[in-house]
């Protein structure tokens, strides 16, 4: 969008070819932000970023809600588009040591791309953000302050959007960082959430979760000796894949049948790199994620296919 950077930083279920991620603008930023792209980008610019989506080959920005920034995180095959977007309020709830000073709230674009529409936040919360949608119309994100438009406590409640409603879908005991990154068709959610302890309230000590309609919120663990795990994706198995990281690092898991299996275990013969994390699985089992090279430190994209295909 004539800017130095963009990435698709999500997993996009889309079966039509539909893409939608972040990108940079030619424009600085007027009020000085970093915004949320700014942690997933090499460089700080200090210019604006909009979600976009691209189709056909064509890259078009999507619209915000009076505000300078966007960002668009997931697609489904219904033509919705979602993320966040911010407004032109100035909140007090921003964090200036971020640079932050707009409110943001969670969107769904669509059908028609430059439609946009808010989605409810819990209480009193003052922004949110969009994560993941399925193709029965349901929505998870996160509901809380403007902070620092990065998690943390922007990410106070973790939520579901159904039937015009914001449903809170609990926490692991901590205040900060209950963030869903991924939603089945039949409504389960995974994501990961502060638990008690940690430097500070805000720091991030979080496990992977999973979510049901029926059972709520549970900690999915980690991997022996590790103190942090992320859940990523989920498909219609109920497969779960992520990472555990401790002192030595991070491994990439999955998550079957209530344990947990560390995928560098499961390498075929002669694959010598380390799995580091999985962000998504599909209903074939195959898994996909960040793998690297111990011996020259860099990192490649893998595949990893079921042994009994």
């Amino acid at each position: 969008l004539g800017g130095a950077n963009s990435a698709i930083t999500w997993p996009v279920k889309n079966d039509y070819g539909v893409l939608v991620g972040i990108a940079e603008t030619a424009q600085l930023d007027p009020l000085g932000e970093n915004w949320s792209c700014s942690a997933f980008f090499p460089t700080v610019t200090g210019h604006t970023c909009r979600g976009f989506v691209w189709r056909w080959g064509h890259m078009h920005a999507l619209p915000t809600l009076g505000g300078n920034n966007g960002f668009a995180a997931g697609a489904n095959n219904l033509g919705q588009i979602i993320g966040w977007a911010e407004n032109a309020m100035h909140d007090a709830t921003c964090d200036p040591a971020s640079n932050q000073v707009l409110q943001f709230k969670p969107v769904v674009w669509g059908p028609d791309d430059d439609e946009i529409q808010a989605l409810p936040l819990i209480g009193n919360d003052t922004s949110g953000a969009a994560t993941a949608v399925n193709d029965r119309g349901q929505i998870v994100g996160i509901s809380g302050l403007c902070d620092q438009a990065v998690g943390r406590y922007s990410a106070i409640h973790a939520v579901l959007w159904q039937d015009h409603r914001v449903i809170d879908l609990g926490n692991l005991g901590g205040v900060a960082w209950n963030t869903p990154m991924a939603i089945n068709e039949f409504g389960v959610v995974v994501g990961f959430a502060n638990v008690p302890g940690g430097k500070s309230a805000g720091s991030f000590h979080a496990h992977a979760f999973v979510w049901t309609a029926a059972a709520g919120m549970r900690d999915l663990g980690t991997l022996p000796g590790d103190s942090i795990s992320e859940a990523l994706g989920i498909n219609d198995e109920g497969l779960i894949v992520g990472e555990s990281c401790g002192a030595s690092g991070c491994r990439a898991v999955l998550w079957r049948d209530g344990g947990i299996v560390n995928l560098n275990t499961q390498l075929a013969r002669g694959y010598t790199d380390q799995l580091v994390f999985a962000n998504d699985i599909n209903d074939a089992g195959e898994i996909t994620g960040q793998a690297l090279d111990a011996t020259t430190g860099v990192s490649a994209a893998f595949l990893a296919v079921p042994s009994d295909r």
